[in-house]
Protein backbone atom coordinates (compact mmCIF):
# COMPACT_ATOMS: atom_id res chain seq x y z
CA UNK A 1 0.00 0.00 0.00
CA UNK A 2 2.80 2.38 0.91
CA UNK A 3 4.61 1.59 -2.37
CA UNK A 4 1.44 2.17 -4.36
CA UNK A 5 0.89 5.55 -2.67
CA UNK A 6 4.52 6.52 -3.29
CA UNK A 7 4.23 5.51 -6.95
CA UNK A 8 1.00 7.51 -7.30
CA UNK A 9 2.70 10.59 -5.84
CA UNK A 10 5.84 10.25 -7.96
CA UNK A 11 4.15 9.39 -11.26
CA UNK A 12 3.53 13.02 -12.33
CA UNK A 13 7.11 13.95 -11.44
CA UNK A 14 8.50 10.98 -13.38
CA UNK A 15 6.38 11.89 -16.40
CA UNK A 16 7.64 15.47 -16.28
CA UNK A 17 11.28 14.38 -15.97
CA UNK A 18 10.82 11.95 -18.87
CA UNK A 19 9.21 14.66 -21.02
CA UNK A 20 12.06 17.05 -20.31
CA UNK A 21 14.62 14.39 -21.08
CA UNK A 22 13.06 13.62 -24.46
CA UNK A 23 12.39 17.24 -25.50
CA UNK A 24 15.28 18.53 -27.59
CA UNK A 25 17.03 21.53 -26.07
CA UNK A 26 16.88 24.73 -28.07
CA UNK A 27 20.20 25.76 -29.51
CA UNK A 28 21.60 29.01 -28.16
CA UNK A 29 20.80 32.14 -30.15
CA UNK A 30 23.50 32.82 -32.76
CA UNK A 31 24.49 36.10 -34.33
CA UNK A 32 25.71 36.85 -37.81
CA UNK A 33 29.46 36.23 -38.07
CA UNK A 34 30.46 39.85 -38.73
CA UNK A 35 28.96 43.35 -38.76
CA UNK A 36 30.71 46.24 -40.48
CA UNK A 37 29.91 49.01 -38.01
CA UNK A 38 30.63 51.75 -40.57
CA UNK A 39 27.97 50.27 -42.87
CA UNK A 40 25.59 49.59 -39.96
CA UNK A 41 25.84 53.19 -38.73
CA UNK A 42 23.04 55.58 -39.57
CA UNK A 43 19.28 55.48 -39.19
CA UNK A 44 17.17 52.33 -39.15
CA UNK A 45 13.36 52.24 -39.21
CA UNK A 46 11.60 49.79 -36.94
CA UNK A 47 9.37 47.60 -39.10
CA UNK A 48 8.13 45.26 -36.36
CA UNK A 49 8.91 44.35 -32.75
CA UNK A 50 7.96 42.16 -29.85
CA UNK A 51 5.91 44.29 -27.45
CA UNK A 52 8.09 45.43 -24.56
CA UNK A 53 7.74 47.57 -21.46
CA UNK A 54 9.89 50.49 -22.60
CA UNK A 55 8.03 50.98 -25.90
CA UNK A 56 4.58 49.68 -24.99
CA UNK A 57 4.25 49.78 -21.21
CA UNK A 58 2.76 52.35 -18.86
CA UNK A 59 0.45 53.83 -21.47
CA UNK A 60 3.30 54.23 -23.98
CA UNK A 61 2.73 53.11 -27.54
CA UNK A 62 5.67 54.00 -29.76
CA UNK A 63 5.01 54.44 -33.47
CA UNK A 64 7.18 55.90 -36.23
CA UNK A 65 10.18 54.43 -34.43
CA UNK A 66 13.76 54.89 -35.60
CA UNK A 67 17.17 54.07 -34.18
CA UNK A 68 20.29 55.99 -35.20
CA UNK A 69 23.76 54.60 -34.53
CA UNK A 70 26.85 56.80 -34.60
CA UNK A 71 30.41 55.51 -34.11
CA UNK A 72 32.40 57.60 -31.62
CA UNK A 73 36.16 58.22 -31.50
CA UNK A 74 36.46 56.24 -28.23
CA UNK A 75 35.14 53.09 -29.94
CA UNK A 76 31.65 53.24 -28.43
CA UNK A 77 28.51 53.80 -30.46
CA UNK A 78 26.03 56.58 -29.84
CA UNK A 79 22.42 55.38 -29.89
CA UNK A 80 19.42 57.64 -30.38
CA UNK A 81 15.98 56.02 -30.41
CA UNK A 82 13.04 58.14 -31.51
CA UNK A 83 9.34 57.43 -31.67
CA UNK A 84 5.99 59.14 -31.59
CA UNK A 85 3.97 58.54 -28.45
CA UNK A 86 0.26 57.79 -28.30
CA UNK A 87 -0.38 61.53 -27.89
CA UNK A 88 1.66 62.28 -31.04
CA UNK A 89 4.49 63.85 -29.06
CA UNK A 90 8.04 62.86 -29.97
CA UNK A 91 9.96 60.68 -27.55
CA UNK A 92 13.74 60.42 -27.61
CA UNK A 93 16.07 58.12 -25.69
CA UNK A 94 19.83 58.56 -25.97
CA UNK A 95 22.30 55.88 -25.01
CA UNK A 96 25.65 54.29 -25.62
CA UNK A 97 26.65 50.89 -26.90
CA UNK A 98 29.90 48.99 -26.79
CA UNK A 99 30.90 45.96 -28.79
CA UNK A 100 31.28 42.65 -26.97
CA UNK A 101 34.87 41.53 -27.62
CA UNK A 102 35.39 38.68 -30.11
CA UNK A 103 31.80 38.89 -31.38
CA UNK A 104 32.58 40.17 -34.87
CA UNK A 105 30.76 43.38 -33.84
CA UNK A 106 27.50 41.40 -33.87
CA UNK A 107 26.92 41.61 -30.11
CA UNK A 108 26.50 44.95 -28.42
CA UNK A 109 25.75 45.99 -24.86
CA UNK A 110 23.51 49.07 -24.82
CA UNK A 111 22.73 51.39 -21.94
CA UNK A 112 20.21 54.19 -21.70
CA UNK A 113 20.37 54.34 -17.91
CA UNK A 114 23.84 53.55 -16.55
CA UNK A 115 24.67 51.11 -14.94
CA UNK A 116 21.94 49.02 -16.59
CA UNK A 117 22.82 47.34 -19.90
CA UNK A 118 20.84 45.28 -22.39
CA UNK A 119 21.91 42.85 -25.07
CA UNK A 120 21.65 43.91 -28.71
CA UNK A 121 22.52 40.96 -30.94
CA UNK A 122 22.42 41.17 -34.72
CA UNK A 123 20.79 37.85 -35.67
CA UNK A 124 20.18 38.50 -39.33
CA UNK A 125 21.57 41.07 -41.74
CA UNK A 126 20.87 41.59 -45.41
CA UNK A 127 24.16 41.49 -47.37
CA UNK A 128 23.42 45.03 -48.61
CA UNK A 129 22.52 46.22 -45.08
CA UNK A 130 18.93 46.98 -46.18
CA UNK A 131 17.37 45.13 -43.22
CA UNK A 132 18.46 43.63 -39.92
CA UNK A 133 17.00 41.32 -37.30
CA UNK A 134 18.02 42.24 -33.76
CA UNK A 135 17.24 40.34 -30.59
CA UNK A 136 18.47 39.17 -27.23
CA UNK A 137 19.85 35.77 -26.21
CA UNK A 138 16.84 35.07 -23.96
CA UNK A 139 14.52 35.42 -26.98
CA UNK A 140 12.42 37.98 -25.08
CA UNK A 141 13.21 40.94 -27.37
CA UNK A 142 13.08 41.09 -31.15
CA UNK A 143 13.11 43.86 -33.74
CA UNK A 144 13.00 43.88 -37.53
CA UNK A 145 14.74 47.00 -38.83
CA UNK A 146 15.11 48.48 -42.30
CA UNK A 147 16.86 51.43 -43.91
CA UNK A 148 13.55 52.70 -45.27
CA UNK A 149 10.15 53.07 -43.54
CA UNK A 150 8.82 50.06 -45.45
CA UNK A 151 10.23 46.65 -46.22
CA UNK A 152 9.34 44.59 -49.27
CA UNK A 153 7.17 41.58 -48.37
CA UNK A 154 9.83 39.09 -49.51
CA UNK A 155 12.51 40.81 -47.42
CA UNK A 156 10.20 40.92 -44.41
CA UNK A 157 9.44 37.22 -44.83
CA UNK A 158 13.18 36.47 -44.97
CA UNK A 159 13.77 38.49 -41.79
CA UNK A 160 10.94 36.72 -39.97
CA UNK A 161 12.19 33.30 -41.10
CA UNK A 162 15.65 34.25 -39.79
CA UNK A 163 14.14 34.91 -36.35
CA UNK A 164 11.96 31.79 -36.43
CA UNK A 165 14.98 29.62 -37.26
CA UNK A 166 16.59 31.00 -34.09
CA UNK A 167 13.62 29.85 -31.99
CA UNK A 168 11.88 33.22 -31.57
CA UNK A 169 8.08 33.12 -31.31
CA UNK A 170 7.53 35.25 -34.40
CA UNK A 171 3.77 35.25 -33.88
CA UNK A 172 4.52 37.86 -31.17
CA UNK A 173 5.84 40.35 -33.76
CA UNK A 174 3.74 43.47 -34.10
CA UNK A 175 4.13 45.87 -37.03
CA UNK A 176 5.33 49.37 -36.21
CA UNK A 177 3.38 52.11 -38.02
CA UNK A 178 5.68 54.40 -40.00
CA UNK A 179 4.92 57.48 -42.07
Amino acid sequence: MRRLLLLALLAPVLLLVNACATTPARAPVATVPQVDLARYAGTWFEIARFPNSFQDGGGRICTHTTATYTPRPDGTIGVVNRCRGADGAPRVAEGTAHVVPESGNAKLRVTFFWPFYGDYWVLGLDPSYRWAVVGAPGRDYLWVLARRPELAPGDYAEAVITAAMQGFEVSRLRPTPQE
